[in-house]
């Protein structure tokens, strides 16, 4: 297979498949899921729009709390901080791998980190576009104040 061939299982070109395994190797648990920057995603300097990665970024949190089944973390996690560094710009077309993980569970608060792929686009190789880290906070429906997380999210991660 050569540097600009696809990884038959997962789709990704095969630099990007192994950075993106080895980051989900080091959560509790992870997903990643690839998209492409379509021109709304891109700014008046012809590249991605700085909003795009967290768009990615929560699209990618949203599958991982899907593919575990805990569907009430939807509406009771909001983000008490997050940080971003941009790496490399992604550009209208280019294909994009985002990973996100957790890295912590607290009582109340978890800790995810994220990185965003560019694949190879027109004569630029594959490279590491963004990366960064989040903190959710569980606060449940109708509720102002943060609370423990509910245990069915807490089995999930912790299995």
């Amino acid at each position: 297979m050569n540097e600009n061939s696809k990884d038959e299982a997962t789709g990704s070109m095969p630099q990007v498949s192994a950075a993106v395994k080895e980051f989900l190797a080091s959560g509790l648990a992870g997903s990643a899921l690839e998209r492409h920057i379509e021109w709304v995603d891109t700014d008046a300097a012809g590249h991605q729009h700085n909003s795009v990665v967290m768009r990615f970024v929560e699209a990618a949190e949203a599958k991982l709390f899907r593919e575990m089944g805990v569907d009430e973390y939807f509406g009771s996690a909001p983000r008490v901080r997050h940080e971003i560094d941009y790496r490399a710009k992604l550009y209208f077309g280019q294909a994009v791998t985002t990973a996100v993980v957790v890295e912590r569970l607290g009582t109340s608060s978890m800790n995810f980190a994220f990185k965003v792929w560019g694949h190879p686009h027109g004569n630029r190789g594959w490279a590491l576009a963004a990366e960064g880290r989040f903190i959710t906070v569980c606060v449940p429906k109708g509720s102002e104040k943060s609370a423990p997380w509910p245990e069915a999210l807490r089995a999930a991660l912790e299995n």
